[in-house]
């Protein structure tokens, strides 16, 4: 008999267990796969030798997230930080650089340096208060209200039709557009914009760092931390039902890091309709289909300073960038798509052999879209990287079902669990000052489809397992530090 059980062993539900374990209970972590990670998984998806973020590989968070801080994720893995957080390549050998220097990222854009920093240094100096606003939910009053303000006023312009005012030329708008692009919706709206200011402001405040070795490497050290506390793990273990799943353990607590559809279908029986009926209302967003390459050499980039970008958006101007967004949530798969691309080898060169490189991009699509964006992906990139083709060595494609079917998080192949919309940031999946806890005693959801929303944070993880605490065993919060792992 055990005190906790938790379903499902991505950033969230490790970062759940881990906390659990941490305060003293017995806790054992079910996952459905035959690995740990769930969007923190790399494996060799190509040609052996070359090694593949299967989902996430670029983690501003990981120097962000009060819950890594807490964790020390420092001190655990090594954070590799490129002078280059992300690159936004345009037409004619340009390219719009955000520099982890904010200084010299407004020296590069010349006449719009103004606008860029008016608009970003005062979330860069306030970063802290940003990131208590934006990583809680958003119900709760602001602890550093001056700085959810000043968020709250530059994602209002940048999220509506008047986003060019103040800036003269193109490339500081598609910069800020490919960052905002990464929420998968629509564009300009309040969402998207407070999504790529946020990562904008971390771009400069600490850097957009890449592990060494790959994601895997976190899931490994938190699955480290759990055990070396007590925690047991249960890999290759579906779980269907929550009520079946408390009868076999005597779980007093139960954190499911699911979507709100999975959670209504384990929980059938003991959720009460209106809770229900709200899990069931939870829409879902657009999907990605990705392409991962193995390269013989470095991709031929025409501008210079993209070959030292792990992060590169492809897609043109602002309005290009819009226009294709829009199109995918029209149900249409656009011709000149969006493209975020990474090429992880340029500070870190575990990833291949001696003088190869990997790269791996995806693009949006409509939701379980099985359509292989391999080609298109290729022309976006060759269009600022002529030759490109000529460095392929193999390729792996996963279509939008693909991707749904190999993380169950993941519906019709929307890697945020859920629309991100202002509608649905706020109702997350419920209206609540804790959405973490659900109605039925002993049981929560600590997912993605909860606050703060998708990214790895283990943010959402950690407000689970801290709710848990509270209100199914009278426990405070436990200490995360690394020197506490002894």
């Amino acid at each position: 008999m055990i005190d906790v059980a938790v379903v499902g062993s991505g950033p969230n539900g490790l970062a759940a267990a881990v906390t659990m374990a941490r305060a003293g209970l017995s806790v054992q972590l079910f996952e459905t796969a035959g690995t740990l990670g769930g969007g923190m998984r790399t494996a060799e998806l190509t040609v052996p030798g070359f090694h593949h973020d299967v989902c996430a590989s670029v983690h501003p968070m990981a120097l962000a997230s009060p819950f890594f801080k807490a964790f020390e994720l420092q001190r655990r893995v090594e954070l590799l930080v490129p002078e280059i957080s992300y690159a936004h390549p345009l037409d004619g050998g340009r390219a719009g650089i955000a520099y982890r220097s904010l200084e010299r990222t407004v020296e590069g854009l010349g006449a719009d340096g103004r606008m860029w920093r008016t608009i970003m240094e005062p979330l860069v100096r306030d970063i802290a208060g940003v990131l208590d606003f934006t990583q809680n939910q958003l119900l709760r009053l602001p602890q550093v209200p001056a700085a959810a303000v000043k968020y709250g006023l530059r994602t209002l312009l940048q999220g509506t039709p008047a986003w060019n005012a103040g800036f003269a030329h193109d490339v500081a708008p598609a910069m800020l557009t490919g960052a905002g692009a990464h929420a998968i919706g629509r564009l300009p709206s309040l969402a998207t914009s407070g999504a790529g200011l946020l990562l904008g402001a971390l771009a400069h405040a600490g850097g957009w760092p890449v592990v060494r070795g790959g994601s895997q490497a976190i899931a490994q050290v938190m699955a480290e931390d759990f055990s070396s506390h007590g925690g047991a793990i249960n890999l290759s273990h579906r779980v269907d039902s929550v009520a079946q799943l408390q009868a076999e353990t005597g779980a007093r607590a139960v954190i499911c890091n699911t979507t709100p559809r999975a959670l209504a279908a384990m929980g059938a029986g003991l959720l009460p309709d209106r809770y229900l009926r709200k899990l069931e209302s939870f829409k879902y967003g657009s999907g990605v289909c990705k392409v991962d390459f193995a390269l013989s050499a470095p991709v031929p980039w025409t501008a210079a300073e993209l070959h030292q970008a792990p992060t590169l958006h492809l897609g043109g101007s602002r309005e290009s960038i819009a226009r294709a967004e829009n199109e995918v949530l029209a149900g249409r798969h656009p011709e000149n798509p969006y493209v975020l691309a990474v090429q992880a080898g340029v500070i870190d060169d575990s990833r291949a052999p001696a003088g190869a490189h990997t790269l791996w991009a995806y693009t949006h699509v409509p939701a379980n879209s099985s359509q292989d964006c391999t080609e298109s992906i290729i022309r976006a990139v060759e269009r600022h990287a002529p030759g490109f083709r000529d460095v392929i060595i193999a390729s792996s494609t996963q279509t939008a079902q693909d991707v749904g079917a190999y993380n169950a998080n993941y519906i019709g192949g929307d890697i945020s669990s859920g629309a991100v919309t202002i509608t649905q940031l706020l109702k997350r999946p419920v209206i609540s000052l804790d959405p973490w806890r659900t109605p039925v005693p002993g049981l929560y959801l600590g997912s993605a489809s909860t606050p703060p929303g998708p990214a790895v944070h283990g943010m959402a993880g950690w407000f689970a397992a801290r709710s848990a605490l509270k209100h199914s065993f009278g426990l405070p919060a436990p200490d995360l530090a690394f020197d506490a792992a002894g």
